[in-house]
């Protein structure tokens, strides 16, 4: 039986029609920490001008390549292995990332791997799209957000909710830019940033 996430079933129309909109002018999405894989079949599926590339890390990919195998179609690129901290991507070319529920699951250093790659992957103009719970100003947005932070900490202490604006400060400096944050359901969040021309 393949892996199953209640959140992606619940969250994945929200982001789409946000992916609609951001993703229209693009034709590669690189995903970063595809999961179960939900996501990456269901927007391939509604995205079909796009290639959607879905990556994992090597000890989680065998999952995520058997849902793709059974549920992907013609768009939906072969899973990547990818972990965010190496130096050299296998993935070189995309023109927008997506990433759902990883910068909560990651070191700030792993965070600031990955801010670092995609900057350095995308062309001017591309979408970096990043959905998942965040704090502000060192506030959370719920006390159930609160309590998820909690739990992840207890877990291991280099992970936990993000500051939006201390992110946004990590991305401009790789060159991405904070276009838009939008508000999804269940106190999560969709940041959308763009790579600046230069």
């Amino acid at each position: 039986m393949l892996p199953f996430s209640e959140a992606c079933e619940r969250n994945k129309e929200p982001i789409l029609a946000v992916l609609r909109e951001r993703l229209a002018g693009c034709t590669r999405v690189l995903e970063i920490g595809s999961g179960t894989g939900q996501h990456a079949v269901h927007f391939a599926r509604h995205l079909a001008h796009l290639t959607w590339q879905p990556t994992e890390r090597a000890q989680n990919l065998a999952a995520l390549e058997q849902r793709i195998r059974r549920e992907g179609g013609a768009n939906l690129a072969a899973p990547e292995p990818l972990d965010v901290a190496q130096p050299d991507w296998p993935v070189r070319h995309a023109d927008a990332v997506f990433t759902a529920n990883t910068l909560h699951i990651m070191s700030w250093e792993d965070v600031g791997a990955m801010i670092r790659g995609i900057g350095a992957l995308l062309p001017p103009g591309g979408p970096w799209c990043v959905y998942g719970p965040f704090r502000y100003a060192d506030e959370y947005t719920s006390p159930s957000n609160r309590e998820f932070d909690r739990g992840l900490r207890a877990r291991d202490p280099l992970s936990g909710l993000r500051d939006a604006h201390a992110v946004a400060r990590m991305a401009a400096s790789h060159g991405l830019l904070l276009e838009e944050d939008r508000d999804l359901p269940a106190f999560n969040r969709l940041l959308i940033f763009g790579k600046s021309a230069g």
